[in-house]
């Protein structure tokens, strides 16, 4: 594909000027795109113009690291490296360590950062995607699911501690792998709870669906279907993880 034909594509699925955009994406996904990232960024950058604004995630963690045998002794699922703040590569993909190092991207600081661009990119740094979230946020997934979309963790206040509890590794394990060096999780919940959200938010028709290229989107209003997490978060949160509710004795 080339920019052409990607800006063709993003107005075509409803991405206008002036839109608040999340976006988070697998660029080997479109098959070849001639330029690359840099392609793909350029076109949403058209698209939403100046007075609108892109927000990509920009978390300093390495893809997940394949685990060792004594890994799997101890329980532990998930074995991430944090990164440097300028690590070129990160597990957020090739599009979106390529927007953050452009010179016109605000990023935050710390670990679980995000970076912005145009009209309220300093949002990104002063609170993530708080800013576009709950101002009429459009969500844009491309060629990746709802297991990428930040903006759920943002819901998780309200998750209770027995849940939380299930991924927290233990004190051996963040003896071996120290929390600011590592992000580690040590245990899994019987179902993935995010694809239920997805899977309903299909259902209702707040996902838009279909393809560019060979890449398969997803696009919504991200207020709306984080929305279906909290309340479920707060209605049943022991039956979307696939848990018994401790009992009250």
């Amino acid at each position: 594909m080339n920019k052409a034909q990607l800006v063709e594509s993003f107005k075509n699925i409803g991405i206008t000027q002036g839109m608040e955009l999340e976006v988070h994406s697998s660029l080997s996904s479109f098959g070849h795109v001639e330029g690359g990232a840099e392609t793909v960024i350029e076109a949403l950058m058209e698209c939403v113009g100046t007075q609108g604004s892109i927000f990509m995630p920009a978390l300093r963690l390495s893809p997940p690291m394949e685990l060792t045998e004594q890994d799997k002794q101890m329980g532990i699922t998930v074995k991430i490296k944090v990164l440097g703040e300028d690590a070129p590569r990160t597990d957020m993909g090739i599009i979106a360590d390529t927007f953050r190092q452009r010179s016109d991207v605000i990023t935050g600081k710390g670990v679980i950062r995000t970076s912005g661009w145009g009209r309220n990119a300093k949002k990104a740094a002063e609170g993530g995607l708080d800013y576009v979230i709950h101002n009429g946020g459009m969500g844009l997934l491309l060629g990746v699911d709802i297991y990428k979309l930040t903006a759920m963790h943002y819901m998780e206040d309200i998750l209770p501690a027995e849940i939380s509890s299930v991924f927290a590794p233990t004190e051996q394990v963040n003896k071996l792998y120290p929390p600011d060096e590592w992000f580690m999780e040590a245990g899994e919940p019987p179902v993935k709870p995010w694809y239920t959200i997805q899977e309903i938010a299909l259902q209702k028709g707040i996902i838009k669906t279909g393809y560019i290229g060979k890449c398969r989107y997803m696009f919504f209003n991200i207020l709306d279907v984080v929305s279906i997490y909290r309340d479920m978060l707060k209605t049943d949160p022991y039956g979307l993880y696939g848990l018994e509710k401790p009992s009250a004795d």
